[in-house]
């Protein structure tokens, strides 16, 4: 039973990895749209959500099956409690870049704002969090995971930062306002995924130490 458990937890790593793999993409297409204005790009991403969704179903219907059938113990019964806390973490991060999508059609009908925006540093900040959070997952590492914890102020800065100068800018220029606040859901949006980000981090944490550091004050 052990090796058949092992064989099972090895196809659940990789369909944890799939579904990483079409978020981040739709996540990073859903930026390129926003970025250089491209409404089919966006399109395409939300036409998309729905396969997140049902990988999202699948994954859960595998980790269930999982623990009726093997009843694991241990990191195994900790992997496929993080790889189920994981899973949702991912079709709301899926959600979210659909949601950027469906902004960049709009900003994409409309003149760019004449402002000068810390979008660069703070989608790269993201994507990095992103990407790193789910190696750390696949390779069970904990130091990989503490250092996606420390990027998550830069991202509340710099979605502070977005707020203040868009709030000024619809102050100066009230023709402006709509597409301010749809660029501020956009940063939004990206802060929340950092957030999903590090819920991802701390559940590695868990999944290999068995420390819940969720909601522990920063020290």
């Amino acid at each position: 039973m052990g090796k058949h458990l092992q064989r099972d937890l090895e196809l659940l790593k990789k369909e944890i990895l799939a579904i990483g793999s079409i978020v981040e993409k739709a996540l990073r297409d859903s930026i390129h749209a926003l970025v250089n204005r491209h409404s089919k790009l966006a399109e395409m991403v939300i036409e998309g959500d729905g396969a997140i969704d049902q990988k999202e179903n699948q994954i859960e219907e595998e980790c269930l099956k999982l623990l009726a059938l093997h009843q694991p113990v241990a990191i195994d019964l900790r992997f496929i409690v993080s790889v189920l806390k994981v899973n949702n973490d991912l079709e709301r991060i899926g959600d979210l870049a659909a949601n950027i999508a469906e902004r960049a059609i709009y900003l994409s009908d409309h003149e760019p704002l004449a402002i000068a925006l810390q979008f660069n540093r703070m989608v790269d900040g993201v994507q990095a969090m992103v990407r790193k959070s789910l190696d750390a997952l696949v390779k069970a590492d904990v130091n990989l995971a503490k250092s996606v914890l420390t990027m998550d102020d830069e991202i509340d800065s710099l979605n502070r930062e977005m707020y203040v100068v868009l709030q000024d800018e619809m102050r100066r220029t009230p023709g402006s306002i709509e597409r301010a606040v749809q660029t501020l859901s956009v940063s939004r949006y990206l802060e929340r995924i950092a957030d999903l980000s590090t819920n991802i981090a701390e559940d590695v944490v868990f999944m290999v130490e068995g420390e819940l550091i969720r909601h522990k004050a920063k020290s």
